[in-house]
């Protein structure tokens, strides 16, 4: 599961109407708004993280968006990631041997 943190801006006009149609989405919970400024904080569920990143592009071509921006990103058992970790990467098969002594102190 991936949960991402969308801040979400719109003119002050528009606040209660994106909000509404925001709270409709599947996987969007909001959970602040500043009316005054057009902020809108807002949370998202996804399976992957693909579908976390088509999430964002869905909510920026909503009417109204002046900006959508991920401010936060958290993902539990994502195999996708997993399974995708370079080897080189990879804590076990690390060649030490190629690292400076000065940033393993």
């Amino acid at each position: 599961m991936n949960i991402s943190g969308i801040l979400v801006i719109v003119s002050p006009q528009r606040v209660e109407s994106m909000v509404d149609h925001l709270n409709g989405l599947d996987g969007i919970d909001v959970h602040h708004i500043e009316a005054a400024t057009g902020r809108i904080v807002i949370t998202q569920e996804a399976e992957t993280i693909k579908d976390e990143v088509d999430g964002l592009k869905r909510i920026r071509a909503l009417p109204g968006i002046i900006l959508a921006e991920m401010s936060y990103h958290n993902f539990e058992d994502d195999s996708e990631l997993i399974d995708a970790i370079p080897a080189d990467l990879d804590d076990d098969a690390l060649d030490t041997a190629n690292i400076p002594a000065y940033l393993n102190d």
